[in-house]
């Protein structure tokens, strides 16, 4: 049986993890000091978003790495594009390491709900299976 609770919070993860992305990219405009005000606009609107959701999703699941400071303490750390610009090339890796180590724990969380996805379609086509005889 599909736990549709289960299956908004792939949905959901899968598009906070979009965002997590765009981090990225707002990074290399930064590296590349190709930006405009548009896009200090979207990265602040992108930071918004990964600091609401956070809460919805810690809300739903338990979530040992990362955790809620590390993220804020990111997002916080780049006010905007042009602060990330500024940033050495030492600071922005850091920035980076940082960023790409929330994605991966980020992605982690998201393959074990996949998994507990699967277990349940799983348990569903058994049950089916046996209910037809």
């Amino acid at each position: 049986m599909r736990d549709k609770r289960l299956d908004q919070l792939v949905l959901q993860l899968e598009n906070y993890l979009e965002c997590w992305k765009q981090i990225n990219y707002f990074t290399n405009l930064a590296r590349a000091k190709k930006f405009t005000s548009e896009d200090e606009n979207h990265f602040l609107e992108v930071k918004s978003v990964i600091a609401q959701e956070l809460e919805l999703i810690l809300s739903s699941v338990e979530v040992s790495y990362p955790t809620k400071e590390e993220v804020l303490n990111l997002i916080s750390g780049a006010p905007s594009i042009r602060y990330l610009n500024e940033m050495n090339e030492g600071a922005l890796r850091g920035f980076e390491n940082q960023w790409h180590k929330i994605f991966i724990g980020f992605q982690s969380l998201l393959g074990q709900l996949k998994v507990q996805q699967r277990k349940l379609d799983g348990e569903s086509k058994l049950g089916s299976f046996f209910s037809r005889k």
